[in-house]
């Protein structure tokens, strides 16, 4: 991947002899900073892989679904929707709703760009932005060139399908009690990014709160609602009761 955009974008000062595309030092340092990141992503995916394959899914269908989309809730629910048989509409709502946070980080993230990040670089470089992808490229101090964020984008994408590959092979071989075992490392990467900003901040606590007891009353007493359809609304109701009971400060410009 990053060789290819490499050469379709020449990205100056990246050359080599005899393959027109040297991996300098930024997309080096970014593929660099970028394996911790792989390796949390490749446990992880191997959970959806097993998720994908027992709602259904072939191999082939959980790593294209990880090749073109860099989300692991967003692809949970996803495959959820999938399997229930859900409309394109509540796909569309519940993806809108569990990743519009990422437009949020691209923009705060385009405030560090280097100068030589040109509209098609950042339409590119906005399919990579994740969670983990923004922290490490907006801790660095001094402004990020393409080639970094292509190195870190690269190595994390290729740590999540091969870790979606290998869960889903194996998903086809283990146990199935096993199979259910190995699923709950999905969620298990949800309390973990949920449980540390809950302790620090009441609002965020709240919003989880709200959101399970809302997802679990449509469970239970409104099974006529669709998965799809009753996270967006449980997220909603969450975010929306939290930002009036927990408003952020407003900061002079």
């Amino acid at each position: 991947m990053g060789v290819f955009l490499c050469l379709w974008y020449n990205i100056p000062g990246i050359y080599f002899p005899g393959s027109g595309c040297d991996l300098n030092k930024n997309f080096v340092r970014g593929m660099r900073d970028g394996i911790p990141i792989a390796l949390g992503y490749l446990s992880v995916s191997f959970g959806f892989g097993i998720l994908a394959v027992g709602l259904g899914l072939s191999v082939a269908e959980a790593v294209g679904i990880s090749v073109t989309n860099l989300t692991s809730a967003g692809q949970a629910a996803g495959v959820g929707i999938i399997a229930a048989g859900g409309s394109l509409l509540e796909m569309a709502l519940t993806q809108l709703v569990i990743n519009i946070r990422y437009s949020l980080m691209g923009l705060s993230l385009s405030q560090k760009l280097d100068e030589s990040f040109s509209t098609p670089h950042r339409v590119l470089a906005a399919f990579g932005i994740t969670d983990e992808i923004f922290a490490v490229a907006y801790a660095r101090e001094e402004k990020i060139k393409p080639a970094y964020l292509y190195g870190l984008i690269t190595v994390s994408m290729a740590g999540w399908t091969l870790g979606t590959y290998l869960g889903a092979a194996a998903g086809q071989i283990l146990p199935e009690r096993l199979n259910s075992a190995m699923g709950i490392v999905l969620y298990g990467m949800f309390l973990a990014i949920c449980l540390p900003p809950a302790k620090k901040s009441k609002g965020v606590l709240l919003a989880v709160l709200v959101a399970a007891l809302c997802s679990t009353v449509f469970h239970y007493a409104v099974p006529g609602i669709s998965g799809g359809f009753s996270v967006v609304i449980s997220a909603v109701t969450a975010a929306v009761l939290c930002s009036l009971l927990f408003p952020l400060p407003e900061v002079e410009p």
